[in-house]
Parts: C-alpha cells; structure tokens; sequence
C-alpha cells in the first residue's frame, strides 16, 4: 500500500499553481545610484537633484502580468499636464550631458492591458552654475551747499545658478561686511534676472580704489566648485563712449565698397567693440576688426541697421547705429481709378480719372516720378494734375489725375521712377486708356470648376479674366481658416490667372478662389471665382494585417472594411490564399457597394489555415488586408513577478531558476496538450530540450517548470512552445540571469558594497577558517563559515583587548531603492562564548534624513551553530540596514553573521526557533504540486488504503 501510495503521489503534477493571476500594472521610479542632493531628505522617489552634464539614469520598476510596457514622458514643469511630443519606450530612462533645460518633471507610464494604467513621476532637478558677470555703475550728486561732490559706485554680481548662490565680496583678500566697514552696503536688488547681488561704496573713499572680488558658491552642491570674477576700481574708471565716422544714415550706390569706423572716445577698462546687423547676421564677406566694419561691393539685400557696441562692465554698454541704405528699385506697378465720386467703375467721357504709379525703393523718399503721353511729357493743366503721397495710396506714390476726361485725353501714359544722378536702372510702366480700357470679369473656363486629379500628380487650377488692361490673378484657400496655399503663402499672384501645384495630396482638397488684383489694371472691387480641387487617392483598409485564431472545424469570418479613399467606395475585391486567386465574392450592385469584403470559412482545418490576402480597389488605386489564420495556439505570458526565482548556495556550482508563465487566451484554439521548452546557455550553441506535460489551462492559471543544474553564474535563452491537436503554437522567449537577490556570502573582498561605518567603535573582520589567527580565543566564534568549508568567508567581531564593555561595531549595506511595500532580511549568525554582548538589525531610513530604526536584537550565548534569523521590514523609501555587533562583558564574545539575503515580500510565516540547527538545503530540484488537486487525491488515497 505505501508503493500504491508513493505512485500516484509522483503523479501529481508539478507546474499548476492557481488561476487568476492577471495584475494591473504596479510602477515606481527609482535612479541608478545615490543623487548629489542639496539637503539629505531629497533622496526620495520624488526629486533627483541631477549636474548639468552628469547622465541622467532613470528605472521604472514594474509589476503586473502581462508585463507591463513603460512609456517615459516629460513636462516642462509639474504644473503642466501636456507630454511633450517625443517619448522613450523603456523601462530605463537615460540622457547623457543632462542640460538644464532637460529638468522638469518626469513620467513613467506602464499598462498592460489590464485595469488602468499606472503613472509616476518623479522631478529632475538640474544643477548648475554660470560664471558670474560684474558691473560697476556710480552717481554723482552735486550738494551745492557745502561746495562738494559726492560719488557713489556700484559694482552689481550677477550669475544664474540652481540652487541659488551665495556670494561674498572681497576687497583685496579681505572679506567685506556691513558690520566692519560703514562704508560699504551689500543688499539684493529687485526685479533682477538671476541672482544679483550690489556692493554700494557709499561717497567713494581713497581707500575704496582697489580691486574686488565676488565670489559665487552652491556650496559645493554635486561637486560644482565656486566661481569668481575680479574688477580693479581706480580714479580713471569710466563707462565707454563711441563716434562714428560717418552719418547715422547711409545712402550708397550698389556695388560700392563700404567702410564704416566706430571710434572710442573714452573708458577705462578699454572696451571690447563688437558690430553686428540686425536683421539676420553680417553679410557674407563683411570684415568686422575691431572698430572697423567693411562690405566689399554692397548689394541691396545688404541694406539695414549695423550696430557697433562697446562694453567693459562699467556702465550702460554705449552703442552706435548705421542705417545702411543701397539704392534699388523693383516692382513697378500702376492703378487706374475711375470717378470716385460719382462711384464709377468705368471710364467715363466727363467724369474724373486717376492714374496711380508706385515703385519699391530705398530709399522710398528719393524717388522721382515723370509722367509722359504718347511719347511726350504730360503737361500740367487745369484739368492734368500730377500729386504725389496721395493718403489713399501706398507712400510716395505718384498720380496724374485727368478733370472731365475728353476725347482728346485717349492716349498712352507711361510714368518713369528714377534716382536721379545715381547709377540705378529706371523703372516704367505704360498705361493705355482709351475706349476700350474697360475694368476686368473673371470666369472659370468651362469644365474647369472641378479638378480631379490623383495623388502625387500635377495640377492647375484656371481663371479667366476680361478686360483692358488685365490684372493679375491672385489664388487663396477658401473652405480653411487661415489655410495657406501650397507655396506656404496665403495669397499667390499669377500673371496669367494659372495656379500650378506640384505633386498634390490629399489635404490640398478643397475650394480655391480667384481674384482680380487692385494693381496693374482697375482700383475697383475684385471680382472673384472659385474652382474645386478633388484629389483622388487610394484607399485605406482596415485590419493592415490580423492574426486571426479559431479551434480546428470551427467557421471563421474575414472581413475587410474601407476607412477612406477617394472616390469613397469599392469597386472590386480579390481574396488569395496562399498567393493563389479565389473565386469572387458575388457581385454587389454599384448603388449598394458595400464599405467592405467578405469572406466566409466553413472550417478551420490545417488545410485551410495560412494566409489570406484580400486587395481591395476604388479604381484609382489598391490597399491589402493580410490575415494569418491557424488554429495554432497563442504564445506563454512569462510571468516576470516570480518572487525570488534564482536559488542557490555556496557550496554549490549550480543554480536553479523557477520559471512561471500563463497561456495567453488558451480558449480561442484547441486545448494545450504540452509545452516544448529550450534552454540554451548563452554564447552557446546547444541546447536542452524537454516536453512539458500538461491538463486543461485555464486563462490566468500560473504555470511553472523549475530549471535545473543551471551552471553559475551564466544566463540562459529559455524557449517554451504550447503544442495542440494542430501542432506547435507560437513561441515565447526570455533571458534568465543568474541573480544573488541582493545575498551576500561575504566571499569577495568588497564584501557586496557593505561599508564599515565610521561613528561606532571598531570594525567587522572579514576571515574565513584559512585566515584565522592560530592565536585566537578558544571557545568562542565560527570554526567555519555556514556552509562549513575552510575556503568560505564570513564577517564577525573580535571581542579580545582593546575591546571594552559596550564597544559597538556597525556594518552598513548600500543604499537600496525601496521598491516594495515588504522586504525580508534573512541572515545567519553565530553566537557563541559566554561573554555574547548583543546583536542587533537597524533600518536607516534615508527619506526624510537619516533615521535609524531597530528591527531585531538577540543577546547572550546561542551554542556553537549556526542559526538562521527572519526579519520583516517595511521601509518608506531608500533604506541601508546595519548589523551592529555590541562588546560583551570580556573576550569570549565573538558574533559572527553569513549568507545575508535582502528579498521582497514578507518573510515565512513560520519563524525558526533560533536555537535550531539549520539543515543544508539539497541540490535537488524540488517539485511542486497543484493545490487542486490534494483534495480528490486524498479521497482517492483513503479508499484504497479500506
């Protein structure tokens, strides 16, 4: 009966551990080591104070299953609410060269699919600090009175810093103060951009004439050292002052060479000159040396403001400006006004006209204008009038106005621009007026309102226009506020009322209006037309591609469905299976063309599975709906919330890894018979391959294969296949790493980042059974470390002179990122001798300063064995724990501690007495059961045993 009953308990499956394992994402942001802080509560999961130019490492721990994808995102302050457009998919953020206007506050987004998605920010604060700008500055008051002028100067520090500086002036090497000298006044202006600090010499003294120094500090804030600037103040200390050698106003001919001279007329420092041009940089060739600027051969495009500055930090920076002004002329254009009073837009026998001329020019003001008929110069009159600046016109505009036109007035009227005496071509234009000068109409040609084009070609768009003389076209969007037209102009002139586009899309669909100018014909109301713009583009489909999954004889339905096109409809649809052409769907009426394809499977079998094409057309172009249908299973979720996977011990080569996973909706295909798993170690070509039997899964039922005789401390590739009645499924991969779960053994000589702390008495020694001194006390300490061999090491006390009653030794871990709500201290400690003092556990809680909490404490004489300690903590934030060793009553007092573990979660429920002996674990790997499957087991059990 005990074999019967030994079988079908190595039946039970090892790998089901419960269902419903699915879990909302869970996030944290932690950084990649201790932050440089202003003040120690600023460790926190909160702000990370960050040096300009230092790398920025952020992680976003998560839980959850599926494993959760993290987005970074970042606002420019945290009272914004809008992501910036640029985002980071990973769970470690990292900006190398941090620049202070990368500070802000940062968010980790993770979502899984499941329940909301989990968001934390955390604000990056970038430090920094400029090198410091001093000014001097003084005033003069005149006291009339007593016949004396008093002179008070001030010499004003400026810096931008984050966190703000602090300054000290010195006079000499002496540091100043309102205290030791009344003579000067240090005080912080308002309404100063950055931080300013003004050292006032109140009525200047012959003592105040030395040099002065401000220093800036950030308190040695992330290793950022000080900074200072040094002024010497003497009798001739003096602002600049300029002169230029020419007028402020320069008019040249192009083609000229131009050179201009700032002169320095005083100032003490000698100012530093500097020209530049406003707008845009200095022209291409311009030399600028010291107070002279020179344009060799000066074009019109080089006119503009120069500017020559002088600065040397005393005073307001003096500054000269140039308007370089280069001679040209362009766009000549004419106005024809009928009657304004009689409100006519036609030319009129007896009724007044005005002819209107205009040129672009510099300088406007210098332009001439000569009016000529048929040839000849206009002669002025009673009724021929020629004005100029005409308020209802563009400036310096010229106009001949006819009075009571007659017959005799029909002629052609040139108008001439010129700068006289300079070498500048003239500009004309000719205007004709006679019975046939008439105002202009604008059409749209027949069969030209719509334009349809295709996507990617050429289009032009068509007004015609009447009349005599006829204007220009001028095109604009009209069914788009404010839309621009191609060109990125909201307005296009067009001589001969054609507007070309180049490679249209389809956001240039839409209505487009033409216009007649008000130039170069009739200043009369415009007369418009409209043309469509139709583009026609393919069409878009939807699913681009979809994995479509169904059991085997089960029906199956694919559907292809438009999103948009032009024209908006379907013409034709082809299906393929497998590259090969299927019979036609029946044919739909063109008034009842449906928005989508479809196609119906009777079955899912292995012949009909693969893939499936359906090209859908609108006559202008094509788009694809890809489907892949199988009834091969979904692939495994790897379940990533393992707690403590890697297990392993010292003695040992070998590690053993708990692999967890579920199966992503395993009711949308046949059930899952088995499961092929590959374990291949890395940098390896071969792998280890077994088939993983198991019952019906369900959605969310946890899974679970351990790993064996996984070699330290390599990583492996582990590949798991689910196989149906249809056959392999899609696979899942993972790396799995061989980790210590923050466990000590002590066996290096970094001994795991602990650090000795330097506050308490004497230090923890390190030795191993090979190292001890031969000389050592008997009857108290390890022989060997926990697992028993000379070779291993462990930390402990030694408690012989000079040690006195009381002493305390404090081992101190690294600083650990707090991110679960329940950690487990786990250790092994020796105490043994009868003069054991105490041993005690300590949290330091680094959120808000440094405060240290006990969490566990043993006293006296515990045998010669190692023992095993459990502790629970629940630290709010970045946390170090400290093993302190206190000195007993004499010398046999030796404490010893080994193997120390750090996990997450909380410890086993079950504490161990600390008086028992702890059993070595095995290297076998242990199996385990389904909970479910106890119950009927035992029954079943029950039975055979009657």
């Amino acid at each position: 009966m005990e074999v019967t009953c030994l079988l079908l308990l190595a039946l039970i499956p090892f790998y089901c551990r419960g269902q419903g394992v699915y879990a909302p994402a869970q996030a944290q942001i932690v950084h990649a080591g201790q932050a440089c802080v202003v003040k120690e509560d600023n460790i926190s999961e909160r702000v990370y104070t960050i040096r300009e130019g230092d790398t920025l490492m952020l992680q976003c721990l998560v839980t959850g299953h599926p494993r959760p994808q993290v987005r970074w995102t970042k606002t420019a302050g945290s009272a914004s609410d809008k992501f910036q457009e640029t985002s980071v998919f990973n769970e470690t953020l990292r900006i190398e060269r941090i620049a202070r206007t990368q500070g802000g506050r940062y968010y980790c987004k993770a979502e899984n699919g499941v329940g909301v998605p989990a968001i934390k920010s955390i604000r990056v604060d970038v430090q920094y600090l400029d090198e410091p700008v001093l000014t001097v500055h003084q005033t003069v008051s005149d006291v009339r009175g007593n016949f004396y002028q008093e002179k008070t100067v001030f010499l004003r520090c400026t810096v931008n810093s984050n966190p703000p500086a602090r300054f000290i002036w010195k006079r000499g090497s002496d540091t100043l103060s309102h205290s030791q000298d009344n003579g000067v006044d240090i005080y912080e202006p308002l309404y100063t951009q950055g931080e300013t600090k003004v050292l006032k010499l109140k009525n200047l003294r012959p003592q105040d004439y030395a040099s002065y120094t401000c220093q800036v500090s950030v308190r040695n804030v992330c290793g950022i050292p000080d900074k200072a600037i040094t002024f010497r103040l003497t009798n001739t200390t003096a602002p600049p002052a300029l002169k230029l050698s020419v007028n402020e106003t320069l008019v040249v001919n192009p083609g000229e060479n131009v050179t201009v001279q700032c002169l320095l007329t005083g100032g003490d420092p000698l100012p530093q000159l500097q020209w530049s041009h406003g707008p845009g940089p200095l022209p291409l060739g311009a030399v600028a040396q010291g107070g002279t600027l020179s344009i060799p051969s000066v074009q019109a495009r080089d006119s503009g403001y120069y500017n020559c500055t002088a600065t040397n930090n005393v005073g307001n920076p003096a500054k000269k400006t140039v308007n370089l002004l280069v001679r040209s002329m362009k766009n000549a254009t004419f106005q024809i006004t009928p009657d304004v009073i009689k409100e006519s837009e036609n030319i009129q026998l007896g009724q007044d006209l005005k002819l209107s001329c205009h040129v672009d020019a510099v300088p406007q003001e210098k332009v001439t204008y000569q009016w000529f008929k048929n040839g000849k110069p206009a002669r002025m009159s009673k009724r021929l009038l020629v004005t100029r600046n005409d308020p209802e016109l563009p400036a310096v505009t010229s106009s001949l106005e006819l009075i009571d036109l007659h017959f005799s007035d029909y002629g052609t009227y040139l108008c001439m621009a010129s700068f006289p005496g300079a070498p500048v071509p003239d500009l004309s234009v000719e205007v004709n007026i006679s019975s046939e000068t008439v105002p202009p109409t604008i059409s749209v040609p027949k069969g030209r309102a719509l334009v349809t084009v295709r996507e990617g070609s050429p289009a032009e768009l068509q007004c015609e226009v009447r009349g005599k003389p006829r204007p220009p076209v001028l095109w604009s969007r009209v069914d788009k506020e404010a839309a621009l037209l191609p060109s990125g102009l909201p307005l296009e002139e067009t001589p001969d009322g054609k507007l070309r586009l180049e490679r249209v899309s389809r956001d240039m669909s839409g209505t487009y209006r033409c216009q007649t100018a008000r130039y170069n014909g009739f200043n009369v109301r415009p007369r418009e037309a409209q043309v469509q713009l139709n583009v026609q583009f393919p069409p878009e489909v939807e699913p681009s591609s979809q994995d479509v999954r169904q059991a085997l004889g089960r029906p199956v339905l694919l559907r292809c469905s438009l999103l948009r096109g032009s024209p908006q409809r379907i013409t034709s649809a082809v299906w393929r299976f497998k590259g090969q052409l299927l019979p036609p769907p029946p044919v739909v009426p063109a008034a009842e063309a449906p928005d989508h394809a479809e196609l119906h499977l009777d079955a899912v079998t292995r012949d009909s599975s693969g893939s499936y094409e359906c090209s859908v057309s609108n006559d202008v172009g094509s788009a694809t709906c890809l489907f892949q249908v199988s009834a091969k299973a979904y692939s495994p979720e790897f379940y990533f919330d393992t707690p403590n996977p890697t297990r392993s011990h010292k003695l040992s080569k070998n590690y053993s890894y708990v692999l967890q996973w579920t199966q992503r909706e395993p009711d949308a295909v046949d059930p899952v018979l088995n499961y092929r798993l590959s374990v291949r170690q890395l940098n390896q070509h071969n792998a280890v391959v077994k088939a993983i039997p198991v019952r019906r899964v369900e959605k969310g039922q946890l899974l679970e294969y351990i790993l064996t005789d996984l070699r330290v401390p390599h990583s492996y590739e582990v590949r798991l296949t689910p196989y149906t009645t249809f056959g392999a499924g899609d696979m899942a991969s993972r790396i799995i790493h061989y980790t210590e779960h923050n466990t000590c053994h002590f066996e290096d000589e970094k001994i795991c980042g602990y650090t000795q702390d330097l506050t308490d008495n004497f230090d923890w020694t390190r030795q191993n059974a090979l190292t001890q001194n031969p000389k050592r006390s008997p009857n108290t300490g390890p022989p060997t470390d926990i697992s028993g061999t000379p070779e291993g090491y462990y930390m402990f006390i030694e408690t012989s002179r000079p040690r006195e009653l009381g002493d305390r030794a404090r081992l101190v871990s690294p600083l650990y990122n707090a991110s679960a709500k329940f950690y487990c201290v786990s250790f092994f400690y020796h105490m043994y001798g009868k003069h054991i003092g105490s041993l005690n556990l300590l949290v330091r809680s680094r959120n808000k300063g440094a405060l240290d909490t006990h969490a566990w404490s043993l006293s006296g004489n515990k045998g010669n064995v190692w023992q095993q300690a459990h502790v629970p903590i629940n630290p709010s934030g970045p946390f170090q724990i400290i093993f302190e060793g206190v000195r007993g009553s004499g010398y046999l007092g030796d404490i010893a501690i080994d193997d120390v573990t750090l996990k997450k979660g909380e410890c086993p429920r079950k504490q161990m007495d600390p008086n028992k002996v702890v059993v070595m674990p095995s290297s076998g790997a242990p199996c385990q059961s389904s909970p479910q499957l106890w119950g009927p087991m035992a029954i079943f059990l029950l039975a055979l045993q009657r």
